[in-house]
């Protein structure tokens, strides 16, 4: 199981383990980092997403 990369949470995972969640990519870089649905409400943008990953 994941888990989100701003709260720590794990993400449940939905049908052929997909996340109920989304992924989100710096820019330039390959490493990807999933974030939790709750998560995903608070910060609308993707920018705001990136800004909080620790």
């Amino acid at each position: 199981m994941a888990k989100c990369a701003i709260c720590g949470k794990k993400i449940a995972e939905l049908f052929l383990e997909k996340l109920k969640g989304t992924i989100v990519k710096k820019p330039g870089k390959s490493k990807q980092y999933p974030v939790c649905f709750e998560c995903q409400k608070k910060f609308k943008s993707n920018e705001e997403l990136l800004k909080e990953i620790k």
